[in-house]
């Protein structure tokens, strides 16, 4: 049995879980997720918990069980307590600033760059170079904040570059002089 998949998820006070068929909906204080659990696996509501069961032990079955345990457990943290994301943009020149609800970098580029925020994502600016991807969608969440990494990478040589807080850059030596 999987360790994860058999272990119940219990549900805060003010999240409302319902399950229809294979649909599982999440209702909290900040929002509403979705989501399809995958044919084999059944989602069951049993004493203000939810239990994760699998009616085999096929491969599918197993791989699926403690994933989707995980999922629906990911989507009452996100409206109960929600994620977030910190980015540092590091370099001479290199900025963060917000613009309306979106935010714009300067990069070192000849242009700065606008980015505006999905539905459900929300940025913060703190200073100059410290920015902020909140969201109640775990996924969107990381997904949104590997996008903005995206637009500049730390170079290896200087660290120069966008990315997360307490992310460690392998630095290279360069070029040494005679």
């Amino acid at each position: 049995m999987s360790r994860i998949g058999r272990l119940p998820i219990d549900i805060p006070a003010g999240v409302t879980v319902t399950i229809d068929g294979q649909q599982v909906s999440v209702k909290g204080p900040k929002g509403e997720l979705q989501l399809t659990v995958k044919a084999p696996i059944v989602a069951q509501i049993e004493d203000n918990q939810v239990l994760v069961t699998r009616p085999d032990d096929e491969r599918e079955s197993r791989s699926l069980h403690g994933l989707t345990r995980t999922l629906i457990a990911n989507q009452i943290t996100g409206v109960t307590a929600g994620y977030s994301k910190s980015l540092e943009v590091v370099g001479t020149g290199y900025r963060v600033a917000s613009k309306g609800s979106g935010v714009e970098f300067a990069l070192g580029y000849s242009h700065p760059i606008a980015v505006e925020p999905p539905a459900g994502i929300s940025f913060t600016v703190e200073g100059n170079n410290k920015l902020t991807v909140n969201g109640i969608d775990k996924q969107q969440v990381g997904e949104v904040a590997a996008n903005l990494r995206k637009l500049r990478k730390p170079e290896p040589y200087k660290g120069k570059g966008v990315r997360y807080a307490g992310e460690n850059v392998r630095r290279k030596a360069g070029k040494s002089g005679k």
